[in-house]
């Protein structure tokens, strides 16, 4: 019996061993200095014409400061259109107030992301770029954004990802310290590292660009609660793997409201997880049969669980190696835990030391075991109740000072105007 639990513990550490390998190793990668992929050359010189399309449902509270952000990197030529998805707001007038042009669609048996980019997609067809840039409503660009991410979709012919950036207030609670760094590894260092080492990247929903004819091959028009990673794979399958753009940044503020936050947070962690065990075995299966490594080094990504969850999964494996070994039984499971876990904590501190420099490395990890304990729920309710249907996360603050109410249109029809 106790051999039993010993190799039991064994392969629990090398379970969790593996994923924290991933994350070791893009981190590691994302410290070596590399070149563009496109040439300085192609960077510095004219960026072609792009269709900026900024997806909205009940965001006039914050659209107004999307828009300045993104006039002010426009040029001659450019266009931006805001898609008023199934909104009871200002979210149209304040788009058109902005010099943005506004369509309206209503239609409340299609809800989600995916409608409102199929159909802004179709709007755009009149008088097209050739390049369309997805940017969030709530989201800001950092200096040289769009011109980087137009540049380089125009010169590798691919979809190009941006740094999606997360910012935690003045007063940082310590769920909000961790949200920040969780987010980092994963949108920003880890996309670094698996660029330097020849992989893809992985779509995250905003600061994205696509030529026209992939964007328009693609399926957008579907309910999927993480529609980025729906449509990174459907992407990689089809031979158009992204490509990371360290020179853009987008940046968006982390939701306060408590309601916000769990609903935000139940979204991406239950959209990871089913991505993970639904679409993860046959990415690696056509990455294999087509002898393709892009497909297998977006499956190694994947399949790395939401950092939380694998911190989780680490420390109940070390805890009961360390029972186990000082109970007599082999203590090999407590070894292999203790170094991936010194590891991933190495991990995290070049985390810190790249995008969150003012966030004190001693303080993160005390904030971690409330962050984790408030995360829990989250995990049970996908076993037990998971989400499947898309929900918009409310804004913190709307013009009247409360949160923008999210309710049902009385309507259902398309319109565009």
């Amino acid at each position: 019996m106790n051999d039993w639990l010993s190799y039991i513990l064994f392969a629990a550490a090398l379970v969790t061993a593996a994923p924290i390998a991933i994350v070791v190793i893009e981190c590691l990668a994302a410290l070596w200095p590399r070149r563009s992929i496109c040439g300085e050359a192609t960077l510095s010189g004219a960026r072609p014409r792009v269709d900026v399309l900024i997806p909205a449902h009940n965001e006039e509270a914050v659209l107004a400061a999307t828009l300045k952000s993104v006039n002010a990197q426009t040029r001659p030529g450019d266009r931006v259109f805001v898609v008023a998805d199934n909104c009871i707001d200002r979210t149209a007038e304040v788009a058109r107030q902005c010099g943005a042009i506004a369509v309206e669609r209503n239609d409340l048996q299609r809800r989600g992301k995916g409608y409102a980019l199929d159909f802004g997609v179709r709007q755009l067809a009149a008088g097209r770029a050739d390049y369309v840039v997805i940017i969030d409503a709530d989201c800001t660009l950092a200096e040289g954004t769009l011109d980087a991410l137009a540049r380089q979709c125009a010169a590798t012919g691919k979809p190009v990802q941006g740094g999606y950036v997360m910012t935690s207030p003045a007063s940082p609670s310590p769920r909000d310290l961790v949200s920040r760094v969780a987010v980092a590894v994963k949108n920003q260092v880890r996309q670094r590292g698996v660029s330097t080492l020849g992989g893809p990247a992985i779509l995250t929903g905003s600061g994205m660009a696509f030529p026209w004819a992939t964007l328009t091959s693609a399926h957008l028009a579907s309910g999927n609660i993480v529609e980025d990673m729906q449509l990174s794979f459907d992407l990689l399958l089809a031979g158009h793997a992204p490509t990371f753009c360290s020179a853009a940044e987008v940046v968006a503020p982390l939701p306060q409201q408590r309601n916000a936050s769990l609903t935000q947070r139940t979204r991406w962690e239950h959209g990871h997880l089913q991505t993970l065990l639904r679409r993860v075995p046959r990415l690696a299966w056509q990455g294999v049969r087509q002898c393709r490594p892009q497909l297998l080094f977006a499956a190694a990504d994947l399949a790395v669980p939401p950092l939380s969850l694998l911190v989780t999964a680490w420390f109940g494996v070390f805890v009961a190696s360390l029972c186990a070994a000082a109970g007599g039984l082999s203590p090999l499971p407590l070894v292999v835990s203790s170094i991936t876990g010194a590891l991933l904590l190495a991990a995290i501190a070049v985390a810190c030391k790249l995008f969150a420099p003012d966030v004190s490395l001693g303080r993160l990890l005390t904030a971690v075991p409330t962050y984790v304990i408030g995360k829990l729920p989250i995990y049970a309710k996908f076993l037990l109740r998971r989400q499947i249907t898309w929900v918009r996360t409310d804004r913190d603050v709307a013009p009247s000072g409360v949160a923008t109410p999210h309710l049902p249109l009385v309507s259902n029809t398309t319109s565009s105007r």
